[in-house]
């Protein structure tokens, strides 16, 4: 992270309206639940609980768009208190929830700087928009939206909106990608690191070209991390999990590696659904790869 924010501002947002199953809501609970903050202090920060936002009654105006409404004036929330937060110089930590929080944490951040890198780290692309997603579930859609393609009304928390640029967008251990999704994160410049890339050149290589995706030229990277992106058999609290992902260590590794980069400018902590955990087992790991980012070592 940047060496020159040692304030912590932790955010949680208790949304699982994008999604098709409940739960992911209590995901900011079991993260604090793990000692969060107190690890936080003891790694030298001054953290910061900023308390949680808690998303409405879900609504069914909109097919394409399930829950629309009370999805947006969270993320709008959201946005609001990360943006305060960076102007007052801390670092944003977001507890999740669903994926479609990082519409608002990432829109926040875009606003804030320049220009950002996204490091996306998920078994999904979130690459659809109300126009190609079979489902309507909005946690399917919000990297699409960050970067410009759609929905835009999902980002539109002011006058104007400023997008990621997809050329320093990088998304690192996809393996559930649908077709169309994927055609269009090939049209679009997002550079996609798949597990088959991780088995083959190995996590090392994989994170080394993705921080250049997403640090090169920029202001500095925010990385959003859904835990489904580790395998379930070692993150079963997750709320869509898929088979064969990342394996621990290889998600520590790449923690570890952005945070020797030092352009880590804010953190997502997505997807932890503690009602399909065991004893809390994924918001721990959740809880030490926070940590991990933010610079704690093995030594």
């Amino acid at each position: 992270m940047d060496k020159s924010k040692d304030t912590i501002h932790v955010i949680g947002i208790q949304m699982d309206l994008g999604a098709s199953k409940r739960g992911v809501n209590m995901g900011p609970l079991a993260i604090r639940y793990t000692g969060l903050m107190e690890k936080l202090a003891e790694l030298g920060f001054s953290a910061v609980d900023m308390g949680d936002i808690v998303a409405g009654e879900p609504e069914t105006e909109n097919p394409k768009m399930k829950n629309f409404k009370p999805i947006f004036e969270a993320n709008k929330r959201l946005f609001e208190k990360v943006t305060d937060s960076l102007h007052h110089g801390a670092f944003p930590v977001i507890l999740g929830g669903d994926h479609c929080v990082a519409a608002g944490s990432i829109a926040a951040t875009r606003r804030h700087y320049n220009n950002i890198g996204i490091i996306w780290v998920d078994a999904h692309g979130d690459f659809n928009s109300d126009e190609t997603s079979h489902s309507g579930n909005m946690h399917g859609m919000p990297l699409s939206a960050v970067t410009g393609f759609g929905p835009d009304k999902m980002v539109a928390f002011s006058e104007k909106i400023k997008y990621v640029d997809p050329n320093h967008v990088a998304v690192v251990g996809g393996r559930d990608i649908d077709p169309d999704e994927r055609k269009r994160m090939s049209e679009s410049g997002v550079h996609v690191f798949s597990i088959h890339d991780v088995d083959r050149l190995g996590m090392t290589e994989v994170m080394k070209r993705a921080i250049e995706v997403a640090g090169s030229g920029t202001d500095g990277i925010h990385v959003s991390f859904d835990v489904d992106a580790i395998t379930p058999q070692e993150a079963p609290g997750v709320g869509t999990p898929v088979h064969s992902g990342l394996t621990v260590r290889e998600a520590f590794l790449a923690a570890e590696l952005v945070a020797e980069s030092g352009k880590l400018i804010a953190l997502d902590m997505v997807e932890i659904n503690p009602i399909l955990d065991e004893r809390n087992r994924t918001g721990i790991l959740a809880c030490e790869l926070i940590l991990a980012f933010l610079g704690k070592t093995v030594y």
